[in-house]
């Protein structure tokens, strides 16, 4: 796609860095800006697209971080930058339009995963939810566009979502490994490159599996709780068949006996 000249473009769709630099007597939700230098350190090592400033894809990859800015941090709704505060709607899959004052109070989290079998948005408001995903990825979940199908007024583009599973998520054990989520969304814009709707698509039960794969905190993962035993081969039933025939015994049924796998990552082998 063509360059753009980012010179002439509005505040809320360049960098975060700079936007958080003039973002001044803001109500910030837990009293003063967020710094994001370790976020940008672990960007500049893991990302695995990294689009130029003045391209389609870093426009929207700024549109969207500084978006996520205001979700997280931003308490006050007419302080917003990134939308257009009384049209806005946000929806995950296909559901209810949420509107800003409902971001504001519920958070990201409990919008874009609602009531699932191991989370339920229902029964958790913006702190608790913040601090139960933070637990579970201490080092960051960090986003990207990945690529860009349309251009302005209705921009679709795909992302990723990454991060380290190193700390518990409810009672279920971490397991130390990378998560990645993949989705697409779809946001419409005004000519200034406001948010007017923002729609999200991804599968968040795969995601919620993912959190809960090692089974809860001191018993075995699923994967393994679930394993059948396995029967005799056939040269084993030979074998046992003729030692009691040998010693005389009534041949009777045996299953030998396979401790079944405690490995927390065995759910993640597949």
């Amino acid at each position: 796609m063509s360059s753009i000249n980012i010179d002439n473009l509005p505040l809320w769709v360049q960098h975060r860095d700079t936007v958080l630099k003039y973002s001044n007597n803001v109500q910030w939700r837990y009293g003063e800006k967020p710094d994001y230098t370790r976020s940008n350190q672990k960007l500049a090592q893991e990302s695995q697209y990294n689009h130029p400033q003045n391209s389609l894809p870093g426009l929207v990859q700024n549109l969207v971080r500084n978006f996520d800015i205001e979700a997280n941090f931003k308490s006050n709704p007419a302080q917003w930058l990134t939308v257009v505060q009384d049209k806005f709607r946000m929806s995950t899959n296909g559901g209810h339009g949420y509107t800003l004052p409902e971001l504001v109070n519920s958070g990201t989290y409990k919008l874009l995963i609602g009531n699932t079998q191991y989370y339920k948005a229902t029964e958790e408001n913006f702190e608790t939810s913040t601090n139960l995903f933070h637990t579970a990825f201490p080092e960051g979940f960090l986003w990207e566009v990945i690529d860009v199908y349309s251009p302005p007024p209705v921009i679709t583009f795909k992302w990723r979502h990454w991060g380290y599973f190193k700390g518990a998520y409810k009672d279920y054990a971490p397991t130390g490994q990378m998560i990645e989520v993949v989705g697409l969304s779809i946001v419409t814009v005004t000519d200034d490159l406001k948010i007017l709707t923002l729609e999200h698509y991804y599968d968040n039960n795969k995601f919620l599996e993912q959190l809960t794969s090692a089974g809860k905190l001191g018993t075995s993962s699923p994967a393994a709780s679930n394993r059948t035993v396995q029967s005799p081969t056939f040269l084993q039933q030979t074998l046992l068949g003729f030692i009691k025939k040998l010693w005389g015994k009534k041949e009777e049924a045996v299953t030998p006996n396979l401790a079944a796998s405690r490995c927390p990552f065995a759910a993640l082998v597949r």
